[in-house]
């Protein structure tokens, strides 16, 4: 995962752009357009980034990941204590 991507999930959860809407269940801002915010859970995000992940990455052996889904394991690390 690159630090860009790291960096941008910190950012959304330092920002309260993370919201738990069931157990795994989270809404969160994109990090691109305030207006927009995109439908997580922990294996999967309904934004372009994941949604091309593959496409970009193909048979690179990698598991498709994003800023929303990183975000949601810092949210966790950082509620859960």
């Amino acid at each position: 995962m690159s630090a860009n991507t790291i960096r941008k999930a910190k950012k959304l959860v330092e920002n309260g752009g993370v919201v738990k809407i069931e157990d795994d269940l989270f809404q969160i801002k994109s990090s691109s357009d305030p207006e927009k915010s995109y439908f997580v859970t922990s294996d999967s995000c309904e934004c372009p980034g994941f949604k091309n992940f593959y496409k970009f990455h193909h048979g690179k052996g990698l598991k498709a990941n994003c800023s929303h889904l990183e975000a949601i394991r810092i949210f966790k690390e950082e509620t859960s204590d």
